[in-house]
């Protein structure tokens, strides 16, 4: 098979790493990719929401399948492009249909879904500038701290936590009316906060049956401690040592079954990834969000985890075969430490030259905002690189990430020392 992946992050280098093991997989384009899917794929120059293009280089290359990788494309409508296209109908994309796409696209949408299936989620009530006033009177209801998340895609950074009330307002105004985060902030959705333990649980589905993968629990912002700014993900740890079997229980019979069953009562396409953030509130398990694409960095540690032919679980999926093959999972733990650029996730620079990674013999080393300029490695982003090793348990996992990280070398390189801390 010819396959075309899009995407340019560490979950695409994840995916294309675990593809090309795949006898299925013969020849793998990636679009637009980075240096490192360069040193095992061949990258294209082409956006991922540049349908067109895509359609060109589909029909160019005699694509088979083609597998998106971030949102932005799925919730542009990537598989109804396919579908209602003649030429492309016979090609299989894996992900989800445009309105499929709008429980990562449309916070409301989401909230509006879990409500309808009875899956348990945080309160809400969703605003807009015209309602701005009444927002604020509904902040005043609830105990702090306040939960304001942007309706749209914001890249991770729409949801804001505050424990004072007026500041609360004074943001809720900023973002409808101040346009903060510019139209996703066009609505506002009001939540109010639960305290627990965060988690992610990932699924994928041919839309009737589907495939609970490995958990893992990712590390949002920037500073140790978990402190400072939110960031799209510092680091990941797989499995997440306090998810026994009681608790998987109620997450897949309250929360997952509910999910597909709820796509085909709604009619939903829904074919890939089905990423479900959760907190664990005293042992019960609520959903705090849908994504429709796998977490990066997470799938630096899922995928690695997984034994079975990731292309032959593609092809299940755009099959509706997805119940007759077994999933086998590696049972060592796997975790993930990134690299960023000095001062991300605020202003930072690019093109900064890296050395000693392709030293490293015992990690994976899965290459996220790099890009080639002649015959060197330089940052192209704010998250630079992952590193991702196995274990017998994390700490044990952890402790080669790190060791590893002393090799490689760019200017102002920043990483978490703390990943995996609070689940010691």
């Amino acid at each position: 098979m010819t396959i075309l992946l899009l995407g340019s992050g560490g979950r695409e280098h994840a995916f294309a790493w675990k593809m090309i093991q795949s006898p299925l997989c013969d020849t793998l384009y990636v679009a637009p990719g980075n240096a490192g899917t360069a040193s095992i794929a061949t990258n294209v120059a082409i956006s991922p929401t540049d349908f067109d293009a895509i359609k060109s280089l589909v029909l160019d290359k005699k694509i088979d399948m083609v597998v998106v990788g971030p949102e932005d494309p799925l919730v542009k409508g990537v598989f109804d492009f396919f579908k209602n296209d003649d030429q492309l109908a016979h090609i299989p994309v894996i992900g989800p249909s445009k309105i499929g796409a709008q429980l990562e696209g449309s916070k409301e949408f989401a909230k509006e879904f879990l409500v309808k299936h009875n899956i348990p989620t945080a309160a809400y009530d969703s605003f807009t500038a015209e309602t701005v006033e009444e927002g604020c009177a509904f902040l005043s209801t609830l105990k702090p701290p306040f939960v304001l998340k942007a309706d749209g895609l914001a890249a991770g950074k729409g949801v804001l936590i505050i424990q004072d009330l007026a500041e609360a307002q004074e943001e809720l105004r900023n973002m409808l009316v101040g346009q903060k985060f510019g139209a996703a902030s066009s609505k506002v959705v009001i939540e109010e906060f639960l305290d627990g333990i965060e988690l992610s649980c990932f699924v994928l589905t041919d839309g009737k049956s589907y495939k609970i993968l490995p958990t893992a629990k990712d590390y949002k912002r920037i500073g140790e401690g978990d402190t400072g700014l939110n960031t799209g993900g510092m680091g990941a740890v797989s499995p997440v040592p306090y998810v026994d079997a009681v608790l998987m229980e109620k997450i897949e019979t309250r929360i997952v079954k509910p999910t597909i069953e709820g796509f085909q009562k709604d009619g939903i396409e829904y074919k890939g990834f089905v990423f479900i953030g959760l907190i664990n509130v005293n042992n019960e398990p609520i959903v705090i969000e849908y994504n429709v694409r796998m977490g990066d960095p997470e799938t630096e540690v899922v995928i690695p985890r997984l034994k079975t032919d990731l292309v032959e679980l593609f092809l299940a999926v755009s099959n509706e075969k997805l119940d007759q093959i077994s999933l086998e999972v590696d049972e060592r733990s796997a975790t993930t430490v990134m690299l960023v650029s000095g001062g991300y996730p605020e202003d930072f620079e690019k093109g900064k030259v890296m050395t000693g990674f392709d030293t490293i013999t015992d990690s994976i080393v899965f290459h996220a905002g790099t890009k080639l300029e002649g015959n060197d490695v330089v940052t192209n982003g704010g998250r630079v690189m992952a590193i991702t090793s196995y274990g017998a348990t994390f700490p044990e996992a952890l402790a080669k990430s790190y060791k590893n990280i002393e090799k490689i070398h760019f200017d102002k390189m920043n990483f978490r020392k703390d990943i995996g801390n609070d689940l010691l």
